[in-house]
């Protein structure tokens, strides 16, 4: 609840789920799953084997260069330990969960701040010295960024992953976000650079973040190293049967993908004309920097209160400068509502600004 307004009458542009929903293939899996009996009273197949394959099937990858867990946190925190990584350079702004996971595997944090001149972009040379000049031996990266949405095309990650490792550097890859870009995917390279590992998610895109099931891909050495650090079970039967469903289901990726590109450019053009800086984006979400005069606090509330319309507060992104909003791309109806809704307020805060 918000300013006592219930959950269920609010939008939630804060969360960057996949609006068109999961797949029908997954509720149909589902279903049958819960027929059998044994889907509750027998333990789940200690080696995902049906998992992994369909991971393998999805990515083009090697079942042996799967590791899958409930989640990102796990996969990391195993990544960490398996690695050694003692120090660690983080591109900020960034996921916030990024610094508290290395922060609980007492790993050394050197921050690095991303250009917003630069469109939060990497950039790989300033990166690699300053990886140097910290003495880490690993970094974390997300591609496309997060919160910004920018993605760092194939070639030039490769490139940057290959100069890091002439200095034994781990480059421990987020890529949970890249489904709208698959073709600037590292993944199918991670089974064979011995300084990289990619992490994936399959709860975001595919609009199932209640089931909980990540993925990682790396050489055969790193993904066995990684799994002994997993616990055993690590996802559930049922949401072992959706996962395979959803990553089988390649028209529903399809449509996912033209859809989404078709709203955000037409959100991004909005957006646009109403004076609202737009950074360039990938993904599903994008990063705002609204004028000087307007208090993007302020606005937050509003748009609770006035448009039951939520945002996501970039109050707490590290290095990130006050007057940014970070927003969902979400269906048409809800993209022009949320237009409207801002539209409105910034219009009600600037009169309010003027009477002042």
């Amino acid at each position: 609840m918000y300013f006592g307004i219930p959950e269920e009458r609010l939008t939630d542009f804060s969360a960057n789920i996949n609006p068109i929903g999961p797949p029908s293939s997954v509720l149909t899996a589902i279903r049958r799953a819960l027929e059998h009996p044994a889907t509750l009273s027998a333990y789940p197949d200690l080696e995902l084997i049906e998992l992994k394959q369909a991971i393998a099937d999805y990515v083009g990858a090697r079942v042996e260069n799967v590791a899958v867990a409930n989640g990102f946190v796990p996969l990391l925190e195993s990544a960490l330990r398996s690695r050694k990584i003692k120090r660690c350079l983080l591109p900020v702004p960034s996921f916030n969960e990024y610094r508290r996971i290395l922060e609980n595997a007492n790993v050394v944090i050197d921050s690095h701040r991303l250009s917003p001149s630069r469109g939060f972009a990497y950039d790989g040379d300033r990166i690699v010295k300053t990886l140097l000049d910290r003495s880490c031996d690993a970094i974390l990266l997300a591609n496309p960024q997060n919160p910004s949405g920018a993605l760092c095309d194939a070639r030039r990650m490769k490139s940057l992953i290959e100069m890091a490792a002439q200095h034994n550097v781990t480059i421990l890859l987020d890529e949970a976000f890249i489904d709208y870009s698959p073709g600037e995917s590292l993944t199918r390279q991670a089974m064979e650079l011995a300084n990289l590992i990619v992490f994936r998610s399959i709860t975001k895109f595919f609009a199932i973040p209640g089931l909980r099931v990540a993925y990682a891909i790396g050489n055969s050495n790193h993904i066995g190293a990684m799994n002994r650090f997993i616990a055993p079970w690590p996802v559930t039967s049922i949401a072992s049967d959706a996962a395979c469903a959803a990553l089988g289901d390649q028209a529903h990726a399809e449509e996912s993908r033209i859809a989404n590109d078709r709203r955000r450019r037409w959100l991004e053009r909005e957006l646009t004309r109403l004076t609202i800086a737009v950074f360039p984006s990938n993904a599903n979400f994008f990063l705002l920097r609204f004028p000087a005069e307007v208090d993007v606090n302020l606005l937050w509330e509003s748009m609770i209160v006035e448009e039951q319309i939520v945002l996501r507060s970039c109050a707490n992104f590290e290095e990130l400068a006050e007057g940014h909003i970070r927003i969902a791309v979400r269906s048409e109806p809800d993209n022009k509502r949320l237009i409207h809704g801002l539209k409105r307020v910034i219009s009600g805060l600037q009169k309010n600004g003027r009477n002042d």
